[in-house]
């Protein structure tokens, strides 16, 4: 393979450019030609490809969200869009590529391998840490930071005016976020859409520090939680328990997914982004790179796309026993 393409699609995340920079700069050690794609399957249909070297990448590791921009293509998952998208690559003689995101970029590289043999190495690069086959997924940590710093702060001012704050942290479909930034600070309560939490069991747990004279509380809320959002939760609470509990929503929303990455995201997306490289060299296709155990693993797309990836009983069980 003399010429290869990277590409970030999907939502951003913190480390997404250390991840970059290692694929350019391995491309170059390894004697590839490497070229950037801008804006995902959409500037891969359009033709947004530029040849990129190891300036390209100067002074970008510690850089939040992407250089080359992200986006999600409708026009990628027709059939003729990925025909468009197959001519750009021939044009520019592209053989391979690497694609930093998540489950809907990697079903679209599925696709485009299907039906042109293009050879893909995924890399995963998601907040929510919700993708098969790797501990951790590129900007989940910095995620977890950044929630936590949040929280932190919340904290404060609910002991100063004893309030109970709900605070609503991403994961449409995983609490990875909520349950680690809940754990570290020190939530009373965390609730994930991978276990279902009544509003009984909130109300449970509420009643339960007030008769210990805990006069605040924190309560961390997964945006995919199955009894709604954060409002909606203080809502039904607010419905059932005394009227004169001061209670306030903060939803922290797209800050999570900005920032100064981490060192560990930093070191993670250039272990990944390396991986992902030097996999694709070696003949890998349709796998995402990723840690387990701290060792370089391939998984099969399908698998990353179609198997769960629970969260840990012990971090569950954590969560009950530290805000007694």
């Amino acid at each position: 393979m003399k010429r290869i393409a990277v590409f970030t699609s999907g939502g951003d995340a913190p480390g997404m450019n250390a991840c970059i920079r290692a694929v350019v700069r391995g491309a170059v050690y390894h004697g590839i030609e490497v070229f950037g794609i801008r804006r995902g399957y959409s500037g891969m249909i359009n033709g947004d490809i530029f040849q990129m070297s190891s300036h390209s990448v100067s002074n970008i590791v510690q850089r939040g969200g992407t250089i080359l921009k992200s986006a999600r293509s409708k026009e990628f998952m027709t059939p003729e869009g990925r025909a468009k998208a197959h001519e750009q690559l021939l044009k520019f003689g592209i053989e391979g590529l690497v694609a930093i995101g998540g489950n809907g970029t990697f079903t679209g590289a599925t696709l485009f391998y299907d039906e042109y043999g293009i050879p893909t190495v995924g890399a995963p690069g998601t907040i929510d840490n919700d993708l098969y086959g790797t501990d951790h997924t590129i900007g989940f940590d910095t995620a977890v930071n950044t929630a936590l710093e949040a929280i932190d702060k919340i904290r404060d001012t609910a002991d100063s005016h004893d309030r109970i704050f709900f605070i609503e942290v991403m994961g449409r479909d995983s609490g990875y976020i909520a349950i680690q930034s809940g754990i570290a600070g020190g939530a009373e309560l965390v609730m994930v859409p991978e276990v279902l939490t009544p509003i009984s069991e909130v109300i449970e747990t509420l009643k339960s520090g007030w008769s210990r004279q805990k006069s605040s509380s924190i309560i961390v809320i997964a945006e995919g939680e199955e009894e709604g959002n954060a409002t909606e939760i203080s809502e039904k609470i607010r419905a059932q328990v005394h009227s004169e509990v001061d209670m306030r929503v903060t939803t922290l929303g797209h800050i999570q997914r900005g920032g100064i990455p981490t060192a560990y995201d930093r070191i993670l997306a250039s272990r990944l982004g390396l991986g992902a490289l030097e996999g694709l060299m070696n003949g890998e296709k349709n796998v995402m790179a990723g840690i387990v155990n701290n060792e370089l693993v391939y998984t099969p797309f399908r698998d990353t796309i179609r198997l769960p990836k629970p969260i840990s009983e012990d971090l569950l069980r954590m969560v009950k026993i530290l805000s007694v």
